[in-house]
């Protein structure tokens, strides 16, 4: 498998530090608020980088953190009348309905920046006794950014640019403005920790670098976040790290791109600004899904309700051949047939062409290519034959279910109770119709319409499908 490194800036072949292992850092959501569908696309695309690097056979732990005491939540709560701890619990809930929603599946760990004050310690004391932070006369510590040579390398910033870019804000103390803070010394009314220098709280920053090296170690195969995280909150992290660990802190950086809202960057300042939760509401939580795995995910994606309508569409076809599939496989006769070796080969180069492209660079676009391809091929024979075998029909679904459920798509239709519900009512209306019970059958036929049932007589017998 190839990795755009963002630290490189070109793909390299993927080689975790232990063969057959894998360890990954994504940056989770800050709780204040309920995710917008730009927090969604790095919690979609790397849990499906976690789904796909299983799928070929690695163990992955998968550490994706919540930042559960920050300025906007301690803002949050000011607003609310309540407390830090109410607004992070509050909003960590409504992220897991969202993350249930999308199919995505929770982390191996998912720690919080609370639950983790004695390791940002740690790290901080570390860096005060090396030289590289110090304490302000306020009670601050801040990181000396010029101290650590490297600082840059992931943004790709020149160091003019980034000085002429720093600011010391009103209240602040630092010795150069380019320093950032590691702990931020407590304000009245605010919540605070006891620390060697000073009750307060940590930086931002700091809080991910003592997360992954208390679960993932020093050094990590794959830091991922979005493309908004590279500078300054990625760029911070591998100073702070490095310089306290003296090793290299993640061997490959992933980032997505952006999302734009009918053509324009989402801003709240534009009012073009949508949660999941909002968007769900009107379209369901799967076609967002397929929207943010359908396009390459360093590419920016255009975000539009045609688009959404569109991928609803799409979304549509797959199900429609799977049920097809599903309704040949509860047909199909056990006995071989002589051409199912030869379809058991066509069908196993699509599942070929998925790995060739989820290889690339995590090319989801191109893999959604395939499984459109598989199931062009599925309906042009199988679906058009008079009687395949059992065991064709079994191995086509079977590689249609591998591929789909890699990329997290068609789980919003999975009830078996539903369906059987649906088959029952299909063989009381089969044999109202043989006993000329016209009624019962009008009836029941009505029913299944009004729950957007459609029915289509073939020679296996009626088939059904969702309208």
């Amino acid at each position: 498998m190839k990795i755009y490194n963002t630290l490189s800036r070109q793909k390299e072949t993927f080689q975790p530090l232990t063969p057959g292992q894998v360890k990954i850092y994504a940056c989770g959501p800050t709780v204040y608020n309920y995710i917008h569908i730009g927090n969604a696309r790095p919690i979609c695309v790397f849990e499906t980088l976690r789904r796909y690097l299983e799928y070929r056979g690695n163990t992955v732990t998968f550490v994706q953190n919540f930042t559960d005491i920050d300025d906007k939540i301690i803002r949050k709560a000011q607003e609310e009348g309540t407390d830090y701890e109410t607004v992070s619990k509050k909003y960590m809930e409504e992220y897991w309905k969202d993350a249930k929603g999308l199919n995505v599946r929770p982390a191996t760990i998912h720690p919080l920046a609370t639950e983790n004050m004695d390791e940002i310690l740690s790290i901080i004391s570390t860096l005060i006794d090396k030289g590289y932070a110090y304490t302000a006369p306020n009670g601050d510590v801040y990181f000396r950014t010029k101290k650590f040579a490297e600082y840059g390398k992931l943004s790709h910033l020149p160091l003019d640019d980034l000085q002429a870019g720093a600011r010391i804000s009103v209240g602040e103390q630092k010795e150069d403005p380019m320093d950032f803070a590691v702990w931020k010394a407590a304000k009245e009314g605010e919540p605070f920790w006891p620390a060697p220098w000073g009750n307060g709280r940590p930086g931002w920053h700091i809080e991910c670098s003592a997360m992954v090296r208390r679960y993932l170690g020093e050094t990590i195969d794959i830091h991922c976040g979005g493309q908004d995280l590279i500078f300054p909150h990625h760029e911070n992290e591998i100073a702070q790290s490095e310089c306290c660990n003296g090793v290299p802190f993640a061997r490959y950086w992933m980032h997505n791109g952006y999302i734009n809202v009918d053509n324009h960057k989402m801003s709240k300042s534009l009012n073009n600004f949508f949660t999941v939760r909002e968007v769900a509401e009107q379209f369901g939580y799967e076609p967002i899904r397929y929207l943010l795995i359908a396009s390459h995910y360093r590419s920016p994606i255009n975000y539009s309700a045609e688009i959404l309508e569109q991928c609803r569409a799409a979304l549509d076809r797959l199900y429609t051949c799977r049920e097809n599939l599903e309704f040949l496989l509860s047909h199909a006769k056990e006995e071989q047939k002589p051409e199912d070796a030869a379809l058991q080969e066509q069908f196993a180069k699509h599942e070929a062409h998925f790995i060739e492209a989820m290889d690339d660079d995590l090319n989801t676009a191109d893999a959604v290519a395939a499984l459109f391809d598989l199931a062009k091929d599925i309906n042009s024979t199988l679906t058009a034959a008079s009687a395949p075998s059992k065991a064709i029909c079994r191995a086509a679904l079977d590689e249609f279910n591998r591929m789909a459920d890699v990329l997290g798509l068609l789980y919003a239709r999975q009830d078996p109770s539903l369906d059987e519900e649906i088959e029952e009512l299909i063989r009381q209306r089969t044999k109202a119709r043989q006993e000329k019970d016209w009624a019962t059958a009008d009836r029941i036929r009505d029913e299944l319409k009004a729950r957007n049932i459609l029915l289509e007589d073939t020679p296996q017998g009626i088939k059904w499908r969702r309208g």
